[in-house]
């Protein structure tokens, strides 16, 4: 399973982390040409050329485009995505985030997603940013992201909203719950784009995982910092066949529930993104049936999940353990049909067997609308995933860079409109 791991010691940009992934390995030419295809207004020049922070080398990213005024709401870039030649994978990750995107600023706004006007995260660089780093995340065949606590910054910034404390509203938002360390230089280290990869992408926070790092990507933010290089790392590697990762088992017995408030706590579970939740029969002391209820879950979302089954089973107590987990290789894709579209899971056997099922929820609402049974929009599914099946996982670290990139290192710097509050000038 090829894994990415973002050491965000100097926070994290989208223009920082899209440099990284085309340092490590990504197609600086296959992401400019994905791009051209989303429609964005005039002339936009991508230019990633070598700098350095703090004696470190680095690649640096710039956008240039025609200066505009643009206020897009969120179905404006959505048109976009979907209208353009971007991969199934490049569609899905470039529409969650900007999803994830416009739930932090409607609850900062108090309005609705449908009602939000981007204005930083709208403009056409930070469009690029986001966009290009799904295409480059899924170019690279990239299956788990594991990041490091980032850091915020301090002081303050000028938005379009006026000034405001480090973090953002939105970039607050968007890091609930996710773990965050200290750091006392006054600058924004971590943007509403960054916050926005991080809360979508990001499978697990923590320390470089086991690996085989195959290749390191290093991104520079647009600002020397005095204290400390500002550099974004990023490390690709192959988790060498073995796919393990550690889940916490939480789990209660429960002889006072109805079924109803089984089935009801089960499913606020789920909501809150538990990874599997199950019920086993049991029998207590003195003779008393009762079902123990277990979930799965990562690191980040435990303390949250323990609240939902306090609040949802009136149980007084929970277990916890910590559990190694063995996945396949796996991948999610969009696969269009005569009927509709599907996400269809994929996964690989070590002998590299292919397996796609697709989502039963997608196959559901297609069944329903076209009056057919589940079991022929399956096999419709089934069929046409096979025929657009992406290639089995990515080869061996030492290979990663077998394939050619280029990038660009022109020197001509003039004529740069980054905005503040993304490219952290």
């Amino acid at each position: 399973m090829a894994i990415a791991y973002l050491d965000t010691q100097s926070g994290i940009a989208g223009d920082m982390l899209l440099a990284a992934l085309v340092d490590a390995g990504a197609d600086a030419d296959y992401i400019k040409s994905q791009l051209k295809t989303i429609g964005l207004p005039g002339e936009v020049e991508l230019e990633f050329s070598h700098t350095h922070r703090h004696d470190f080398r680095a690649l640096r990213l710039d956008v240039r485009f025609p200066m505009e005024h643009a206020h897009r709401h969120l179905q404006d870039i959505e048109g976009m995505i979907v209208r353009s030649k971007l991969t199934g994978r490049e569609r899905e990750l470039s529409l969650r985030i900007f999803g994830r995107l416009a739930e932090a600023e409607a609850k900062v706004h108090g309005t609705t997603v449908d009602k939000v006007h981007f204005h930083e995260v709208g403009a056409v660089d930070s469009i690029v940013d986001i966009v290009g780093v799904a295409i480059a995340i899924s170019q690279l065949n990239i299956q788990r992201i594991i990041a490091s606590p980032t850091p915020m910054g301090c002081g303050s910034i000028m938005i379009a909203h006026g000034r405001v404390s480090v973090p953002a509203p939105a970039t607050a938002e968007l890091m609930l719950g996710l773990p965050i360390r200290e750091s006392r230089i006054e600058a924004e280290l971590t943007t509403p784009t960054g916050a926005a990869v991080l809360a979508t992408l990001v499978d697990e926070f923590g320390p470089l995982p086991a690996m085989r790092i195959g290749s390191i990507g290093y991104g520079a933010g647009h600002r020397d910092l005095k204290e400390q290089a500002n550099v974004l790392r990023v490390i690709l590697g192959d988790s060498d066949g073995q796919n393990r990762e550690q889940v916490f088992l939480i789990e209660c017995n429960l002889d006072d529930i109805t079924g109803e408030q089984l089935g009801f706590a089960q499913e606020m579970l789920w909501d809150a993104g538990a990874l599997d939740v199950f019920t086993t029969p049991i029998q207590m002391k003195k003779g008393r049936p009762a079902i123990k209820l277990s979930v799965l879950c990562n690191s980040q979302k435990r303390h949250e999940l323990q609240n939902v089954m306090f609040t949802h089973t009136g149980s007084l107590g929970l277990r916890l353990q910590i559990l190694d987990r063995v996945v396949l290789n796996r991948q999610s894709q969009v696969v269009e049909t005569p009927l509709g579209q599907v996400r269809v899971k994929y996964s690989w056997t070590p002998s590299a067997q292919m397996m796609a099922k697709p989502e039963f929820e997608d196959c559901k609402r297609l069944a329903l609308q076209h009056r057919v049974s589940l079991a022929e929009i399956y096999e419709l599914v089934k069929e046409h995933a096979r025929r657009v099946a992406p290639p089995p996982p990515s080869p061996r670290p030492n290979e990663i860079r077998d394939h050619d990139h280029h990038h660009d290192h022109h020197h001509d710097h003039h004529h740069d409109h980054h905005h503040d509050h993304r490219s952290r000038d």
